[in-house]
């Protein structure tokens, strides 16, 4: 729950921030397009999470 609360954080404050600089090209449609599913809770929203979640769990176990 916190991880997905935070992503969209991140990514609606990227998609503002993108939106007034006026470069919305393809990395910002992605960006955008992230911040829609995870708003929307659609049918694919339980994958998406599965797949950030494990990318989360990927960098958490990252040792320096």
């Amino acid at each position: 729950m916190a991880i997905s609360l935070s992503v969209v954080l991140l990514l609606a404050i990227i998609l503002v921030v993108m939106i007034r600089g006026g470069s919305i090209k393809a990395g910002p449609a992605l960006v955008a397009i992230l911040f829609g599913f995870f708003l929307a809770s659609t049918g694919m929203a339980p994958s998406i999470n599965r797949f950030m979640d494990s990318i989360a769990d990927m960098i958490n176990s990252i040792s320096f």
